[in-house]
């Protein structure tokens, strides 16, 4: 089998709420979101490390710290309530039509989980590659807390409630 082509996109707007400028705030010596692109780029399975965002300084820094940022991300896809599937659609429409480059493997690189076990990328891809009939692979950790003692915030101007009262959980 050849080898697949695998990009990984790492997914930083500008305008966060809670944390302002969380993905460029320093950790440990470095911009949050330069552990992300380390972890694309020394990861043997990747090919390319895009960082998708709209602000400037976010992009600048990406590049500074090896990732590629061919586009900038539109206002209308960085919003608070904006999820990941249009911003990951938009990212792969882009660089299919301006540079007919099509990925195999799409591997979504959060900037705000910066430690990661130095080879998980390349376990997740081979595991993805041995099983054909799998067309995705996600990370979870197991929670060591009882649900019953958990919380969830609620919005900004309202109260924490327990999990267990959500709906659908």
């Amino acid at each position: 089998m050849m080898k697949p082509e695998v990009l990984a996109i790492i997914p930083a707007r500008g305008g966060s709420k809670g944390i302002p400028r969380k993905n460029i705030r320093p950790f440990a010596g470095y911009p949050l979101i330069a552990y992300s692109i380390a972890a694309g780029l020394q990861a043997e399975t990747v090919r390319r490390v895009i960082v998708t965002t709209d602000d400037d300084e976010i992009a600048e820094i990406a590049r500074h710290y090896g990732a590629e940022t061919p586009f900038l991300r539109p206002a209308e896809l960085a919003g608070d309530r904006t999820t990941d599937l249009p911003v990951f659609q938009h990212a792969l429409t882009w660089l299919a039509e301006h540079e007919n480059y099509h990925p195999d493997i799409v591997v979504h690189l959060r900037p705000t989980t910066p430690i990661r076990p130095p080879d998980i990328v390349d376990r997740t891809i081979h595991l993805l590659l041995a099983h054909p009939e799998a067309d995705s692979v996600r990370g979870v950790t197991p929670v060591h807390q009882n649900p019953f003692k958990m919380w969830l915030l609620d919005g900004e101007d309202k109260p924490i409630r327990p999990l267990t009262t959500v709906p659908g959980i």
